[in-house]
């Protein structure tokens, strides 16, 4: 599941006061990255040429059930996008339930009309340092429920004109996501360590320059 949170009470119940401060403070202190603004963000990003030899999406083992249950990735990010909670048997079929796919700002009401978007592309991802990567780091960047960001519920339709597109080449079209887009996008290349090439660092300056309060927030992957 999704950043499932801390519950106190179980803890407390197993530590005195002490150590769950010390418990409750060591991540924020050990692991939080400060926000950076995007401009600044995209600017730290290293610039190569991109080499797309040998990519096959095979390389990039998803849809996986990290824990064990019964909800693949696919399934985590539907129940945890919903904007109206869906219901859910023990097979992890999802009934009801509502969904807002902000790249054309449409509401669908039945889940079989969403794709689940690598932000950035598995395609662009190789291209970028992944090919380096071994199968395992590949099979986590996949499945990435880290970071809230790294997937997303969007019109099927909007995913596959997307495709393997960086910025700039695809932008959604809802003019109001444009901020989003290109943060979250720099987020997920800044967590993964990812280059970009001149021409999406070109297209990432010129969108960050329109979007003054947008901040990076993200962690290194593991």
């Amino acid at each position: 599941m999704r950043r499932k949170p801390l519950r106190p009470s179980a803890l407390t119940a197993t530590v005195g006061a002490l150590s769950l401060a010390a418990l409750l403070l060591a991540p924020a202190t050990a692991h939080a990255a400060a926000p950076v603004p995007l401009a600044e963000a995209v600017a730290s990003l290293p610039v190569s040429e991109e080499n797309r030899e040998g990519y096959d999406r095979s390389l990039f083992p998803h849809w996986t059930d990290e824990d064990r249950d019964g909800c693949n990735t696919r399934m985590e990010v539907l129940i945890a996008e919903a904007t109206v909670a869906p219901e859910t048997d023990e097979r992890c079929r999802l009934t009801g339930g509502e969904w807002q796919s902000y790249y054309d700002d449409r509401v669908h009401t039945e889940a079989r009309g969403l794709d689940i978007d690598h932000m950035v592309p598995l395609a662009e991802a190789w291209d970028s340092g992944a090919s380096e990567w071994t199968t395992a780091r590949r099979r986590d960047y996949a499945n990435d429920l880290g970071e809230e960001v790294a997937l997303v519920a969007v019109t099927a339709r909007e995913n596959r004109a997307k495709a393997d597109k960086d910025p700039a080449q695809w932008v959604p079209p809802s003019e109001a996501a444009l901020c989003r887009y290109v943060t979250e996008w720099t987020a997920v290349k800044t967590r993964w360590s990812l280059d970009v090439d001149q021409a999406e660092a070109d297209a990432l300056t010129a969108a960050a320059a329109e979007c003054p309060d947008a901040v990076v927030d993200t962690e290194p992957a593991a």
